[in-house]
C-alpha cells in the first residue's frame, strides 16, 4: 500500500482533475461577472467563515493576484456562523454597491453565515458566487430557517468536487476520514477565477490591476499606483 502522504497527493489530484473537466463553464461565468466588475471599478468580495478564509485570502493582497479583491472578515472565525443575523452584522460594515461580486465560500453551504450573505445579496442586486462541495451540501439539510443551503441561492456555484465530511483519507485503525481537500480544491478554483479573469480583462483591451512581488526588485514601485488607486475602498482584514 502507498504511504498516507502519496495516498492524500492522489487525492487531491483526482479532485483538481474533477474540477477542471466538470467546472470551466461555471469558473469562466465567474471571471466574466469579476472582469465585468473590475471593468466598472468595482470591487470584488470574498467571505470564507472558519477554514474557509484561508481560500478567501488566497485572493486578497497577493504577488500576481487582482488588486480590486476585499476580504468581508469573520471575527469570531465560524463560531459564530450558525447564528442567524450575524451574517448582517458583518455585512453592515462593507459598503458593498450593486454593481459587485462576492464569492461565498463554504464547504457544506448550510450554516447562516454563508445562506443569509448570498441572500442579503440576491436582495441588493450583488451577483454572487459560491465554492462549495455540492455532494456535502446535497447530503445535509439546512439550518437556517430560510430551509436553504448556499448552492439553491447563488447565481454562480463552483463545486469543489469535494466528499461529505471533507476529510477524504482512510487510515487503518481509524473510523472516520482524514485531511481535507477543500482548502486545496478552493485555492486551485479561486486561482483558475483569477487567471481567466486576467485574460479576458487583456482581450477586451483593459489594463488587469494585477499586484507584483513585493519581494522582488522593483515590486513596490511597480504596485504604487495600485496602491494609491485602491487604498481607501479596501478594508482589509
Amino acid at each position: 500500500m502507498a504511504n498516507a502522504s502519496q495516498r492524500y497527493y492522489q487525492i487531491i489530484n483526482d479532485i483538481l482533475a474533477r474540477i477542471a473537466s466538470t467546472q470551466q463553464q461555471n469558473i469562466e461565468l465567474a471571471a466574466k461577472a469579476v472582469a465585468d466588475c473590475i471593468r466598472r471599478d468595482e470591487i470584488v468580495y470574498l467571505l470564507g467563515s472558519g477554514h474557509s478564509l484561508a481560500i478567501a485570502m488566497e485572493g486578497y493582497y497577493r504577488a500576481g493576484g487582482l488588486a480590486p479583491v476585499d476580504v468581508i472578515y469573520d471575527p469570531t472565525f465560524g463560531r459564530a456562523e450558525r447564528v442567524e443575523g450575524y451574517a448582517e452584522t458583518i455585512l453592515a460594515s462593507y459598503n458593498i454597491p450593486s454593481g459587485a461580486v462576492v464569492f461565498v465560500i463554504s464547504n457544506s453551504g448550510r450554516n447562516a453565515l454563508p445562506v443569509e450573505t448570498a441572500l442579503w445579496c440576491k436582495e441588493r442586486g450583488i451577483t454572487t458566487v459560491a465554492i462549495t462541495s455540492l455532494a456535502h451540501s446535497k447530503s445535509v439539510a439546512s439550518r437556517h430557517s430560510s430551509g436553504k443551503r448556499l448552492f439553491e441561492i447563488a447565481d454562480i456555484v463552483i463545486d469543489n468536487c469535494g466528499v461529505p465530511g471533507d476529510a477524504a483519507l482512510e487510515m487503518e485503525g481509524l473510523d472516520g476520514r482524514v485531511c481535507a481537500t477543500s482548502g486545496v480544491a478552493g485555492i486551485f478554483i479561486i486561482e483558475s477565477v483569477i487567471a481567466q479573469t486576467i485574460q479576458n480583462l487583456i482581450e477586451s483591451g483593459c489594463k488587469p490591476p494585477v499586484y507584483v512581488s513585493m519581494n522582488v526588485d522593483g515590486g513596490d514601485a511597480a504596485n504604487a499606483w495600485l496602491l494609491e488607486k485602491y487604498a481607501n475602498r479596501l478594508r482589509g482584514i
